[in-house]
Order: structure tokens, then sequence, then C-alpha cells
């Protein structure tokens, strides 16, 4: 069976401790973010399944309910299943758990142990785990004392916070929750408008500073699957034209005022060519030789060259890999 699945679950809405108040609605966002692409067509992207607990429905989510839609997304053979959970965390000297509506002491929620468990037996191609609880890090580990962690290959685990750690909230939404979020919109967009589970960690940790929490990624894949597409920074067609421009990636290109559209002289082709250029040069993949802005070189007839980064694209096309 082919597909993106998610569960998305939220819980604010608690028994016998204290009621959160933004976890259903950090929920919701992820639900949008993960339900559609961000490009133009808005093309649809995963099946989403929204479990929330909240003061409005006034429902409370109990362990055993947890764990049967866990075990339900991750028992078919889908190219993704993504299970997203925020709401209470709790980590004790027998292993970490999630906090359903019911509990009273912790323990007795679901184990995050079981929940990686369900995951590694799944015979979808890729399990990936994201926890905006407290204590979440834990995740993985084989006990409360070791760092070691076992993974099944094709799982994921991204946690808002390490085992010892709180996972805080700011103007009703969880910090982790919103960087994953802003990074699922863009924020972690390479330039041909991919996000990935390691773009979105790298954007997440360099949004937190060290004496913040620190998010948790753990993983165990040959390579990164797409988890979102957004408008990329460059038409993938014209970024394809990087090699008719530069057929030597180590060589400079040479301008001329014939490349500005306003100069006394414009070519048609050199324009079209320059205008690619220039989004190149906005995105780091050229830059101008002995002169400050692309506009320069061209009128004073110098040279623009491909950054290192413009090289790893230029590599890409040329094998064919985008």
């Amino acid at each position: 069976m082919n597909g993106r699945k998610a569960l998305v679950v939220g819980i604010d809405n608690y028994e016998n401790i204290s009621s959160l108040y933004g976890c259903a609605n950090d929920a919701r966002l992820v639900k949008s973010v993960l339900a559609r692409n961000g490009d133009s067509d808005r093309t649809k992207n995963f099946d989403v399944d929204l479990v929330i607990a909240d003061h409005d429905n006034n429902y409370f989510l109990k362990r055993k309910e947890l764990k049967n839609k866990v075990e339900e997304l991750f028992k078919y053979k889908n190219d993704i299943a993504l299970f997203y959970f925020a709401g209470h965390g709790y980590v004790e000297s027998t292993g970490g758990y999630l906090i359903t509506s019911e509990c009273t002491s912790g323990d007795d929620g679901l184990p995050t142990n079981e929940l990686l468990h369900i995951a590694n037996k799944s015979p979808a191609k890729n399990k990936i785990i994201i926890l905006d609880s407290c204590h979440s890090g834990i995740t993985g580990n084989l006990s409360p004392n070791e760092d070691k962690a076992t993974l099944n290959e094709g799982v994921t685990i991204l946690t808002a916070s390490g085992a010892d750690q709180y996972a805080k909230e700011d103007n009703g939404s969880g910090v982790f929750t919103t960087l994953f979020v802003d990074a699922m919109n863009g924020g972690a967009a390479n330039i041909i408008g991919e996000v990935t589970p390691g773009s979105i960690y790298a954007h997440i940790d360099q949004s937190l500073g060290s004496w913040e929490q620190r998010p948790i990624f753990k993983t165990n894949v040959s390579n990164f699957t797409i988890l979102r597409k957004v408008q990329p920074s460059v038409p993938l067609e014209e970024l394809q034209e990087i090699t008719a421009l530069f057929a030597d990636k180590d060589a400079p290109l040479r301008l001329d005022p014939s490349f500005e559209p306003e100069s006394r002289h414009p070519d048609e082709q050199n324009v079209r060519k320059f205008a690619i250029l220039q989004k190149y040069c906005k995105v780091n993949l050229v830059v101008p030789v002995n002169a400050p802005h692309m506009w320069h070189a061209a009128m004073q007839k110098q040279s623009c060259m491909l950054t290192m980064l413009g090289k790893h694209y230029w590599n890409l096309v040329d094998k064919d890999r985008i």
C-alpha cells in the first residue's frame, strides 16, 4: 500500500493532572501544514487523522485509544507513516511516557518504548515520530540511563527536548511546534523547495540557543524522505539551465552591457540569461567578480562565477539528480 499517512494528536484535557491550553491548537497547525504541499497547486500531501482532546469538544483521549490509533497508523506498507503528539510527557527510572487524559501518575501513560516497538516492526518504508512533550528525548533510548538508541531501518525520531528537559510554550503554542511549522512552511526548504526531517532539525537546532531546550534527532535511514514541497527559490526549469550557462563549473562567465535590459544595446537572449543569473545570485549560487552587484558586473564587463553551493547544484543537474 502506497501513500503518506499521519496521525496528529493534541491533548489539552486531563482529568487528574493540570490541563494544557496550546497542544490542541498546535496539532491543528501541524495537520494543516501536513495535509497540503506549499507549491503553487497546493497538491495533496498526507492523509491526516487529527485527534483533538480539548476544552471545546470536551473529549478525553485514553491510553488504550491512543495505542490503538498508533498501531493502526504503523500497520501498513505506506511510503511514510508519521506520528505527531503534543501533550504532557513523563519520565522515571522505567522510561518515558506520553500522558493521556485519564492518567494520574505519569507511568500509566503510553510508554515511549512501546511506541518505538510498534514503529520498529512497522512495514512502512519511513516511520517518523515527532513529539512535543516534556522529556520526549528519551524516546528510542535503551534505558533512561543510556544514550544508546535502538532504531530499526527507516525510523526517525524528532523531539522537542531532551530526556531531562521540559518543552516550553510561548504565546500559547509550543516553541518546538512553532519552529516545526515554520520549517515545513519553507524555512527548512532547499533551493528546489524540498523539506526533509534533517533540514527541519537543522532549522530548529539553529533557532534555539544553547541555554534553551534542545531538540533531539535520532534516525536510521539511508536517505531522507521529503516531508513537504514548497515553492522553490528558483524554478526547476531555470535551475536546470545552470550547466548550460556555465559549461565549466569552475570557470567564470563573462558579462557585458548587453545582458542588462536597460543598457543601450540589450541582447534578448543575454537579458533572459541575466534574469536567471540574478535569481541564482539571490540564493547564493552565483556571485559577481570584482563588482559589488550583478548590474555593475554587466555594465563594467566583469564576470560572475558559481559559489560552492552553486557547484553543488551544478553537479546535481549534471548527474541528472534534479
